[in-house]
Formats: C-alpha cells, structure tokens, sequence
C-alpha cells in the first residue's frame, strides 16, 4: 500500500466519521449516552479502522461506491460504539 492510498484511506475516514458514527449508534440496539462530538470522533475512527482492516484482509478499490468496505467501516464504528458505551456503564457504575 503506497502512501497516496494510506492518506485516502485516512481523509476519507475522517469525512465519513461525520455519516459513519450515526449510523453505527443506529445498529447498535438500545439507548446510548453519547455526545454527537464523540459520536463524530468514535465514526471517524471506525471509519479508518475498517479502511485499513478492509485493505488488510485483500479489498481492493472499485469505481463506485464501494458497499463492503462500507459496512465494514460502519460495523467497526459500531463495536467502537459498543466499548465506549460499556466502558461508560462501568466507569459510572464504581
């Protein structure tokens, strides 16, 4: 992977942080107590993450959309969503 790809990969999940943190709290089933700043943050993250994850295990780049590596940048927002929710839970709950 070449450092054009790795820049793209980075600037394109920060731009999709902004759609990509929404519609991860939207899979995850039930109330989450989570500001639209960190919901932003932890969509930006999950976005990069599933990028490089999707490049790690073989994707490769399509001329439209590419609807896999979506829902793998969306289902990695959305474990990310499950973690900061469960470590909020236990930090308030001690």
């Amino acid at each position: 992977m070449d450092i054009g790809a790795i820049l793209w990969i980075i600037i394109g999940g920060l731009i999709l942080g902004i759609i990509i943190g929404p519609l991860a709290r939207l899979v995850v089933p039930g109330r989450q107590d989570i500001s639209l700043f960190w919901t932003i943050v932890i969509g930006a993250i999950g976005a990069v993450g599933g990028g490089f994850l999707y490049e790690a295990f073989g994707g490769e780049e399509t001329a439209g959309i590419d609807w896999i590596r979506l829902l793998v940048q969306v289902g990695v927002g959305a474990v990310l969503v499950i973690l900061y929710v469960m470590s909020k839970r236990s930090s308030t709950a001690t």
